[in-house]
């Protein structure tokens, strides 16, 4: 299947919208119309990006847009390090939130074709370290729309939970990384995955282990570190997981009337003091990941500050 993406002006748009027989019932995320046109599905997004799938997406796209508009060439897999997962039908997975004090835990696996590689280099998929929130938002909106993908959240009474049980945080992924995939198995055709790749955060025979359950294809199963950068798969996979945890950390400023910050900074501890002194400790640990050294550091500020 063909697949390409053109950014067009407002006024483009509304002429391509005038042609086809657009549909705005159940939209994805950040899109403004769907159509089938001619066995063509073309999406339009609030980013003003126009994406047209199916076998004659070239024709279809150059006679809605006219000869003046040049369809973007295909792009070449330079990388040797890229080339491994690139030239197979992969699931990535990978997670965001791990590393900070408030917010949630996010898991995403998703599946990545051969047909797929061209379009997410096209949007500019990348190593969603490399992007901003802005960016991340915008990519994964589009993304969830034609990927195959699971996502998991662990909210933080859920995660504290858990920790309180003795789960390690190692433990927490290896069991949502395995559900998530197992959840992209049941979307996809299985003889086709060639291979499942996860960004990896702990030896193999450790996520083996921690993982409840079966792992599925395990002998086409492999951990990469840095994997954002070896595979497009991981790197949606990525993008999607980093969006929940924004747009969840975006909820909890709103809930909090103050932006909640990410990471676990010593700025993060004395944010955690003002919401101490504030709403109360009981309430911090409703949106924190209690086991962090940060809430200690927090109490000890508040301390500090009534001793003096």
């Amino acid at each position: 299947m063909a697949n390409l993406v053109k950014t067009l002006s407002q006024s483009e748009i509304d002429q391509l919208m005038k042609k086809i027989n657009t549909d705005t019932s159940k939209l994805g995320p950040g899109m403004i119309a769907k159509a089938k046109y001619q066995g063509v599905t073309i999406s339009i997004y609030k980013s003003r990006k126009v994406m047209f799938q199916g076998n004659n997406a070239d024709a279809v796209a150059t006679a809605l847009l006219g000869e003046a508009i040049t369809l973007p060439a295909k792009k070449s897999i330079s990388s040797p390090s890229m080339s491994k997962y690139n030239q197979q039908n992969c699931i990535g997975s990978d997670e965001a939130g791990s590393g900070d004090y408030f917010g949630p835990l996010t898991v995403c696996a998703c599946y990545v074709s051969q047909a797929h590689i061209d379009i997410l280099k096209t949007l500019g998929v990348d190593d969603s370290k490399k992007l901003n929130d802005a960016k991340i938002v915008s990519l994964a909106e589009q993304l969830v729309t034609f990927l195959p993908h699971s996502l998991l959240v662990l909210d933080n009474p859920k995660y504290n939970e858990r920790q309180a049980m003795g789960w390690s945080q190692v433990k927490m992924k290896a069991v949502l990384h395995n559900e998530c995939i197992k959840n992209v198995l049941k979307k996809v055709d299985n003889d086709a995955v060639d291979a499942i790749v996860i960004d990896q955060f702990a030896e193999p025979g450790v996520y083996k282990r921690y993982a409840l359950g079966t792992i599925p294809l395990d002998e086409r199963t492999h951990f990469e570190t840095k994997g954002e950068s070896k595979s497009l798969a991981i790197a949606a996979a990525s993008i999607i997981s980093r969006y929940a945890f924004v747009k969840h950390m975006d909820r909890l400023s709103q809930q909090m009337h103050q932006t909640i910050l990410k990471g676990a900074s010593s700025k993060v501890d004395l944010l955690a003091a003002r919401l101490i002194e504030k709403h109360g400790l009981n309430q911090l640990d409703l949106i924190t990941k209690k086991h962090f050294s940060n809430r200690n550091k927090a109490l000890k500020l508040i301390e500090s500050k009534h001793s003096k």
